[in-house]
């Protein structure tokens, strides 16, 4: 079964449960939740399924979740996933403040992927720092994070697509700090990932930035 295409039938969508892919509102986001959804499905190996996923800033309606095939899916934003597209997706969902509390509630090695799609542009310095090191406590020896955030020079296009209407003006607004590679690279390696373990690219004409790390 192709991952990217993954959605059971009856399930809640986007659309359905009266919501949308980000907060606010922009003509393109429904295409970038799909980007990033089908970037990181391709860099999750196929033995790793049949454990546990946390994707932490899942968004109020988890969009990534619900195109991934996992035996365990639990997911964190700092707003409530509403009851019933939790229960449809089958998802545990945790409410969370990252910049105010950036440890994670679960016990050591409990997670074979983490991911964190178009969140960390949203994190301060500090919060970031002890959230990498959570992560690396949480994951499973030979697990994986994949993360997604906009390129570093982008920063100034993003602000005229939200003024423009093409993405969120209240995610766009609400961005903290512009990470880049090498950066996001120093970060893993303090949490404690081998920086051979660590690979890097590029996505959507290279507004996008990937990377993984695997521990």
């Amino acid at each position: 079964m192709d991952p990217k295409n993954t959605q059971n039938a009856g399930q809640i969508t986007a659309s359905t449960a009266g919501g949308h892919f980000t907060r606010g509102k922009g003509y393109l986001e429904p295409f970038l939740a799909r980007q990033r959804a089908q970037t990181a499905n391709r860099l999750i190996p196929a033995q790793l399924r049949s454990g546990r996923i946390l994707d932490i800033g899942c968004g109020t309606f988890p969009y990534f979740l619900s195109r991934t095939e996992f035996e365990k899916k639990v997911a964190i934003d700092q707003l409530p996933i509403p009851n019933d597209v939790a229960a449809s997706l089958k998802i545990e969902g945790y409410s969370l403040n990252l910049n105010q509390e950036p440890s994670l509630p679960f016990e050591d090695s409990y997670f074979n992927i983490v991911t964190l799609l178009a969140v960390v542009e949203h994190l301060n310095p500090d919060s970031m720092a002890i959230l990498f090191r959570e992560i690396f406590r949480v994951l499973q020896p030979g697990g994986r994070v994949i993360m997604t955030t906009p390129a570093a020079w982008s920063d100034g296009l993003l602000h005229l697509m939200a003024r423009m209407h093409l993405v969120s003006a209240e995610e766009i607004d609400e961005h903290a700090y512009a990470y880049t590679l090498p950066l996001i690279g120093w970060y893993f390696g303090q949490a404690g990932f081998k920086m051979r373990q660590v690979k890097f690219g590029y996505f959507e004409f290279m507004l996008n930035m990937w990377a993984t790390a695997e521990k």
